[in-house]
């Protein structure tokens, strides 16, 4: 496969990810916004941008500004809107690659837009929030059920569970800035869409140690952060599944993910608990490394042509 194309699935699968991802951060932010009429806005939304990576200039910060930069900021690649733009125009680049079901999908998504903006106006954040988490859940689906299992399906997964697992652990470090009640946890765990699966598991005992070994370290769930890492090992696993050592592992993208989901599979529940912030930021890093080494493994740049003048 060339790298170009591995290149745009790979983005494809982290930018719809990261645009369901965000869309669900900012839901539980806005829920808990009303929820708390005493909660510090200014602190709550300065931490949520912290926790994404996103800097601002502005003096005070208001939850309406948050949403307007993760959420409706075009020119942005974090933002729950500049993601699709990114993940569509991923596709166009591995036009022949993708089904024409999930380019269509990418790109009426795209063009409804403007109609999720007069949405917001007419219903408010919940409903746009809502309606992004079901175009990607959408797209979701045609991937399964159109794309063969081949590498370019690999680079898709892998992208998208290496963001599902930044993404799962930036949503919880929201939680443990929001001080770690018992509310925060439900309102997590329905964002996740997690609510209904969580009370099968634990038959309604909602606490901590349930909800942080749920979203943590879970086996079956998928949007825990070790059935993500997990994903991405395998995936990994696959494409070097003709080319890979003796001895070892094939690459460093695979070490690197291998050892921040052994560092959660072994640990303590009530160890995850008390270092919670930490084994967090573990994570986040432990993405954004595995990100570089796979650009430097599979999509490896031509440098430009210099050209001399005789």
């Amino acid at each position: 496969m060339l790298s170009r194309i591995a290149e745009s699935l790979y983005w494809i699968g982290r930018y719809a990810e990261r645009a369901e991802g965000t869309a669900r951060i900012l839901d539980v932010h806005v829920h808990g916004m009303l929820q708390d009429p005493w909660v510090d806005q200014e602190e709550a939304c300065r931490s949520l941008l912290k926790v994404m990576g996103v800097t601002t200039d502005a003096t005070q910060v208001s939850t309406l500004q948050v949403v307007s930069l993760l959420g409706l900021e075009q020119a942005s690649p974090s933002s729950v809107v500049g993601a699709l733009a990114a993940a569509r125009e991923n596709a166009r680049g591995a036009r022949e690659t993708i089904s024409t079901e999930m380019w269509e999908c990418l790109n009426a998504t795209w063009l409804g837009l403007p109609a999720a903006r007069i949405r917001i106006e007419q219903q408010g954040m919940h409903a746009f929030f809502g309606w992004v988490r079901e175009r990607c859940s959408l797209l979701n689906g045609l991937t399964e059920a159109t794309m063969s299992r081949d590498d370019g399906w690999l680079f898709l997964m892998l992208g998208r569970s290496i963001e599902r697992a930044d993404m799962t652990a930036r949503l919880l470090s929201t939680h443990a800035d929001a001080g770690g009640s018992i509310q925060s946890w439900l309102s997590l765990l329905r964002s996740c869409g997690a609510w209904e699966t969580f009370l099968r598991t634990y038959r309604g005992a909602l606490t901590d140690r349930h909800a942080a070994e749920f979203l943590l370290l879970d086996r079956l769930f998928p949007r825990s952060a070790f059935a993500a890492l997990s994903a991405a090992e395998s995936c990994l696993d696959e494409l070097e599944q003709a080319t890979g050592p003796r001895a070892g592992v094939a690459t460093d993208a695979h070490r690197i993910i291998g050892r921040a989901r052994t560092d959660l599979e072994f640990r303590g529940v009530d160890e995850l608990l008390s270092n919670l912030s930490s084994v967090l930021s573990t994570v986040e890093r432990a993405c954004s490394r595995a990100n570089t080494a796979i650009t430097g493994r599979y999509f490896r740049a031509t440098a430009a042509v210099t050209w001399a003048v005789a």
